[in-house]
């Protein structure tokens, strides 16, 4: 199951191919069982190989900017017919129209389930309130042993205190008295 992280990621990708407008921008949920490489293809076409690039830069800077995400590989950057980045949870592949169509990659992946930009925010607020349920009754048990432990802290600290006026008050008393008869005897010897 994909991460919290990668599907950030996925959607800034996605972003900034839209934003050096990409065309056709198809997001491929692979199956795992077909695919143990990635969890997601990013498939998009720019109108020539000068902005195949343009799309290429915007979504490594963006990712490198924002997360300090690295591809692990690209390929195909010098022809830019075929671009592929390679962030391990998710492939980029940026086509020229003619490859993309040649090459078919959505045919090939048919048991792929397509996915938008709107099923991934969704996919990524379940994620963010499940982890946040599971660690609520923690927070909560971890507040209560806290406030357990100051409450049993401050009785201790009461209990020193008064134990010190306890002590202070005999010493202060012993002093104050005069000494007794026998006392004053065993002085006078």
């Amino acid at each position: 199951m994909p991460s919290i992280e990668s599907n950030q990621l996925l959607l800034a990708a996605a972003a900034a191919a839209e934003d050096k407008k990409a065309e056709d921008l198809r997001i491929l949920a692979l199956d795992p069982s077909e695919s143990g490489l990635t969890d997601y293809f990013l498939i998009c076409n720019g109108t020539n190989e000068r902005q195949n690039e343009a799309i290429s830069d915007e979504i490594e800077l963006r990712l490198k900017r924002d997360f300090g995400v690295y591809p692990n590989a690209v390929e195909g950057r010098r022809q830019a017919e075929w671009i592929l980045m390679d962030y391990v949870d998710f492939i980029v592949h940026i086509f020229s129209v003619e490859k993309r169509a040649f090459y078919g990659l959505e045919r090939l992946r048919k048991s792929a389930k397509r996915l938008s930009v709107e099923d991934i925010n969704t996919e990524i607020k379940a994620m963010v309130s499940a982890t946040r349920a599971k660690s609520s009754p923690a927070k909560k048990k971890t507040i209560a042993k806290k406030a357990a432990s100051k409450k049993t802290a401050k009785k201790v600290a009461i209990k020193k205190t008064a134990q010190k006026k306890m002590v202070a008050r005999k010493s202060a008393t012993k002093i104050a008295r005069p000494p007794t008869k026998g006392a004053r005897k065993r002085i006078s010897k």
